[in-house]
């Protein structure tokens, strides 16, 4: 497998972001058709997700040959690869439910993962014409697209300190009781609810302070997000504080507390 460096992550940025896009005009062509089927789990599917990760594992095929890819749509069981492999993961369409409901906050994931984390992460908002991207050491920054017309990146952080009132970004769909618990202990907070991985994108930009999932998801869901938030300067990690672990047979990481500055667990 290649090992890649920041070097090498810079020079696959810009046709990975071009392959983002293009994944995102995918969704909007497949959009009228609204069709919706559940799959084993009891997730939906819709034609979107198909075409976008038809349009993203064809784009990565060329652009590294011979790299595995793990996605939503193709996801292998068991997992066939080692901690030390290096690996593409997609979620070609985040947040289903929001897309299939009329909202705008649907995500394209794409993360390049090395040593068992995310090194590279890019999260494209079709709707919102927006994209975050990092390379962690590197830095992040976001960028506005129209078409395949894109702006100057603008470089972002995460605040460390925050004045104020502290806010907490939580799931609008996935709102479950453990989480739900650790909402409570900050009574004070500003508790916003958010779809898909938009919800690092605000970590990263410095307009939120804390994201926890005290439930399962999947690696695909968060894998592009912690890249943008490690590489802004923020941090995520297990609630006991260890690593995240990814690559796992069932590919579930069982719970995260994302911040932007230091942990709090």
């Amino acid at each position: 497998m290649p090992i890649f460096d920041t070097a090498a992550c810079a020079s696959l940025m810009e046709a990975l972001t071009a392959l983002s896009i293009s994944a995102a005009a995918a969704i909007r062509t497949a959009a009228e058709n609204r069709e919706v089927r559940h799959k084993a789990d009891g997730s939906p599917v819709t034609p979107a997700d198909e075409a976008a990760d038809a349009v993203i594992r064809d784009g990565l095929l060329r652009l590294a040959p011979g790299l595995p890819i793990i996605s939503e749509e193709h996801a292998p069981h068991p997992a066939p690869l080692g901690k030390d492999d290096g690996y593409f993961l997609v979620d070609p369409l985040d947040g289903t439910r929001e897309f299939v409901a009329g909202r705008d906050e649907y995500t394209v994931n794409i993360a390049l993962m090395q040593g068992g984390a995310p090194i590279l992460g890019i999260i494209t908002a079709p709707a919102f014409g927006l994209i975050w991207r990092g390379i962690v050491g590197s830095g992040a920054e976001r960028i506005a697209f129209a078409g395949e017309q894109i702006s100057p990146p603008r470089p972002i952080h995460s605040r460390q300190n925050p004045q104020g009132k502290l806010v907490i970004l939580a799931s609008r769909s996935h709102l479950e009781p453990r989480t739900r618990a650790y909402l409570d202990r900050f009574p004070q907070a500003e508790v916003m609810q958010c779809g898909s991985s938009i919800k690092f994108c605000r970590l990263a930009e410095g307009a939120a302070d804390l994201y926890p999932r005290l439930a399962p998801t999947h690696d695909w869901d968060i894998a592009a997000g912690h890249g943008i938030l490690r590489a802004a300067g923020g941090d995520m990690r297990a609630p006991d504080g260890s690593p995240v672990i990814y690559g796992s047979t069932e590919l579930l990481v069982p719970a995260f507390i994302a911040s932007a500055g230091p942990f709090m667990a």
